[in-house]
């Protein structure tokens, strides 16, 4: 089987793609390998894939190029002919889409949609896409059920991806594309971003630097390590969304359709305060951080929290890793792979 990563040389992408080479699946990565953050680390990352690939016999290409190219994207499809596209390609960033919109509008949106098209035209037979737990905006009724509301965003970035659903919903509904829409909940781990609050904490307290910690410490956030996030991906690709049988038109339930797409939440089921999430990379660093407490930054939200029934009930799988476990691999990686002593 071969399947279309774009986004490979991403967090989750990298991650993913992995998996799937372990496998034994043809990988073919998009990625435009973009300076947002360190270009160095998703090169890392690349090599790790091309090594994976080569001790298990399995095949890795990575096309870079921008999803908004749609000559590039076209080529793609044309020349690998996927059989599976798992898109985790777009603009990342909450706060960036407030200093750069146009960024967010040609990658997420423009390149989606040429996304989109390449799976119309080659006859694929499951889209799996990144969507965000973003999406829920001004939102406030906990925890986030995919029944909610998701028409009060507070920010560019979950506008797109918001946009990115109804997008897939109607290739589904036109042309009968299986789709599947993933709002992830923060998700972190080994070889994640650095512009993520656990590795700009992690490198500033081995520096000796204080945290900057918005809205006072007042945040509660849903951590998804991502070993669940990669489990249910894999789990995902093999079990595509089907219409919904029983959809009643003149009551619509916002998390199913007539047609073959679902959107499910991806969290940890567990909302953790982000002082307690502090607390654990202390513990796994055996540093305590200097914190500079700091208001609400705008475009994001007090709390996120997921209820995951949907996703359990149709995979049969719950992430359920606890964040003292994740941080502390995390920091054992970072150790490693910045060569930090543990002193």
């Amino acid at each position: 089987m071969t399947v279309l990563v774009s986004g490979a040389a991403g967090f989750i992408g990298f991650h993913l793609s992995k998996r799937l080479l372990e496998q034994g699946s043809a990988v073919v990565g998009f990625d435009n390998v973009n300076p947002y953050y360190d270009p160095a680390l998703k090169r890392a990352r690349i090599a790790q894939l091309e090594t994976t690939a080569q001790l298990t016999g399995s095949s890795f290409q990575l096309i870079e190029g921008d999803l908004e190219d749609r000559s590039a994207v076209e080529a793609v499809f044309a020349k690998y002919k996927p059989q599976k596209v798992v898109n985790l390609a777009a603009q990342a960033g909450v706060r960036y889409s407030i200093e750069n919109p146009a960024a967010y509008i040609q990658a997420n949106l423009v390149g989606f949609g040429h996304i989109l098209e390449g799976c119309r035209h080659q006859g694929v037979a499951h889209l799996v896409y990144a969507s965000s737990s973003s999406v829920y905006g001004g939102n406030t009724r906990m925890p986030f059920s995919e029944q909610h509301s998701v028409d009060h965003p507070v920010s560019l970035y979950a506008a797109t991806k918001k946009a990115n659903e109804l997008m897939a919903h109607t290739y589904s509904h036109l042309y009968g594309l299986q789709a599947t829409g993933l709002r992830f909940f923060t998700v972190y781990g080994p070889w994640g971003r650095p512009d993520m609050a656990l590795f700009l904490f992690t490198k500033a307290m081995l520096e000796g630097k204080p945290i900057q910690i918005f809205n006072k410490g007042e945040m509660v956030r849903d951590f998804t390590y991502i070993d669940d996030i990669v489990e249910s991906l894999m789990r995902l690709l093999d079990k595509p969304a089907k219409a919904d049988l029983t959809f009643d038109s003149q009551a619509p339930n916002p998390s199913t359709s007539w047609a073959p797409h679902r959107v499910f939440n991806i969290g940890n089921s567990n909302p953790t305060p982000l002082m307690d999430y502090i607390h654990a990379l202390e513990q796994a660093l055996g540093v305590t951080a200097e914190k500079l407490m700091l208001p609400m930054q705008a475009g994001d939200v007090p709390a996120t929290a997921a209820d995951t029934s949907a996703l359990e009930a149709w995979l049969g799988f719950k992430p359920n890793t606890p964040i003292q476990e994740g941080v502390a691999r995390f920091v054992a990686w970072y150790r490693e792979f910045y060569g930090v002593s543990d002193k």
